[in-house]
C-alpha cells in the first residue's frame, strides 16, 4: 500500500528529520519512539505503514538534503551514526523535491503544484498521495471575500493579487489534485469555507493545526485536571525560549502573534474561562533545534488559599515533531482510504489549535483517536 508523503518544506528540519526517521526504521536501524501508532494499543492496526511511506516535496531553499541532515547530526538533533547509515538512500528523496512553483496568477502556480503532485503519484506508482505542510508559519491573512465559497475563490485565483496565503494556496493545489491535506502548522493551511467545500466536492479529508509537541502538551494534561479537581486559575504565563529557523520566523511578529494564539487556546477551551496572562515566544539563536518553556501557573483552593505551580520543558522540536508527521501521514492516508471527506477532528490529540468542537484535555482526544482508528483501520468509514 505504497502512499506519498509529500511535505511541503521538504528541505526543513521537521522533514528532514522525518524522512530520516521513517527510513531509520525501516530498516531496522531504529526504533519507532514517539510514533503514537507503533505503541503497543495501536501497533499494526493502520495501513500503510512507517515501510509504505514515499517521501516527495517542495520547499523554496536549494540546500540538499543530505547537508540538511549532516547539519542535524552537528547540532544533535539526530544521531550522527544514524545519519550516516541513511545517507545512501537520501539521494532517491532529493530527486523527488522539487522547488515550490511561482507563476503569474495564483490559479497558474496551483496548476503547477498540483501538476508536480499528480506527477509524483504515476511515477512512484503511488495507491494515494497526502499533503503535509511543515513550513515556516504565516501571519494570519486578513478576510477575503473570495474565501468565502468556491466559486468566487476559483474566480479571484484568476486574478494578478494573491487571495490565498501560502499555505491555503498548497492546500487549493493538494485538493485539486485529488491529495488529502494536513496542516502541521499554525497557518490558515485549509481553514476556509471555499477549501472545505473544495475538499467535501472532491472527497477529500484534511486535518490540523499546529502540531501539539511540548509546551502545549503538557498544558492539554495539566488544564482538565484542575478543572476537573475544580481548582481555579487565576493566572498562566509561559515564556519559550527557542533558536533554529522556526525560531528566526517567529521573531516575525505576524508569525509570533498566530502561533501564540493557537498555544493558548487550549486553556480557555478546557477551563471554561481565560486566566490571565499570556505566552511568549522569544528567537535565542544559540538554542539551535532545542527548545526552553517555562511556565507559571497561579490558582485558587479552598476558602481562596492562594497556591502556585511552575514546570520547565526542554526539549526538540523536530525530534518530537517527526513521528507525528509520520503518524498524521498514514492516519489522513487510512481516513481517505475509509471515505472520510472534509475536517477529521479526531486528530485533535496531535494539534494545538485543532478543527471542529473538540475536546482538548488529552485524555479525551485519546480516546477519539482510538475511536478513529477502531473505524479506518479496516477501511471502514465511521
Amino acid at each position: 500500500m505504497r502512499t506519498g508523503a509529500w511535505l511541503i518544506g521538504a528541505r526543513g528540519s521537521v522533514a528532514v528529520t522525518s524522512v530520516i526517521g521513517a527510513l531509520a526504521v525501516r530498516a531496522g536501524l531504529a526504533e519507532p519512539t514517539g510514533c503514537v501508532l507503533e505503541s503497543p494499543g495501536l501497533r499494526d492496526r493502520v495501513l500503510p505503514g512507517i515501510g509504505d511511506l514515499v517521501f516527495g516535496g517542495h520547499d523554496v531553499t536549494s540546500v540538499p538534503l543530505d547537508k540538511k541532515a549532516a547539519e542535524l547530526a552537528t547540532a544533535g538533533v539526530v544521531p550522527a551514526a544514524l545519519a550516516s547509515a541513511v545517507q545512501n538512500d537520501l539521494p532517491a528523496v532529493e530527486r523527488r523535491v522539487r522547488p515550490l512553483p511561482a507563476a503569474a496568477t495564483q490559479a497558474a502556480t496551483a496548476q503547477a503544484i498540483a501538476a508536480d503532485l499528480d506527477l509524483f503519484r504515476d511515477r512512484h506508482d503511488l495507491d494515494r498521495v497526502v499533503v503535509v505542510n511543515v513550513s515556516t508559519t504565516e501571519p494570519a491573512p486578513p478576510p477575503h471575500p473570495a474565501h468565502a465559497s468556491l466559486g468566487a475563490l476559483r474566480a479571484a485565483l484568476e486574478g494578478r493579487e494573491p487571495v490565498l496565503p501560502p499555505s491555503s494556496l498548497a492546500a487549493y493545489a493538494a485538493f485539486q489534485a485529488g491529495c488529502p491535506y494536513v496542516d502541521f502548522t499554525p497557518s490558515m493551511g485549509a481553514r476556509l469555507p471555499a477549501l472545505d467545500e473544495l475538499a467535501r466536492e472532491r472527497g477529500l479529508p484534511y486535518g490540523g493545526h499546529d502540531g501539539k509537541t511540548g509546551e502545549t502538551l503538557v498544558k492539554s494534561v495539566l488544564a482538565p485536571m484542575f478543572a476537573q479537581r475544580n481548582l481555579k486559575v487565576r493566572t498562566w504565563s509561559g515564556i519559550n525560549l527557542l533558536g533554529g529557523g522556526d525560531g528566526a520566523n517567529l521573531a516575525r511578529p505576524g508569525a509570533n502573534a498566530a502561533k501564540a494564539a493557537s498555544k493558548q487556546r487550549v486553556l480557555a477551551e478546557t477551563l471554561g474561562y481565560a486566566p490571565q496572562g499570556e505566552t511568549r515566544i522569544d528567537y535565542l539563536e544559540d538554542l539551535g533545534d532545542f527548545k526552553t518553556a517555562w511556565d507559571l501557573v497561579t490558582f485558587e483552593g479552598f476558602l481562596g488559599t492562594a497556591m502556585r505551580m511552575e514546570f520547565t520543558w526542554h526539549g526538540c522540536d523536530s525530534a518530537l515533531a517527526a513521528p507525528l508527521i509520520l503518524d498524521l501521514a498514514r492516519l489522513t492516508a487510512a481516513a481517505h482510504r475509509a471515505g472520510r471527506s472534509g475536517p477529521v477532528p479526531e486528530l485533535a490529540f496531535f494539534f494545538k489549535d485543532p478543527l471542529g468542537h473538540v475536546p482538548h484535555g488529552l485524555a479525551e482526544q485519546w480516546r477519539a483517536l482510538n475511536d478513529l482508528v477502531a473505524a479506518i483501520g479496516t477501511g471502514d468509514a465511521p
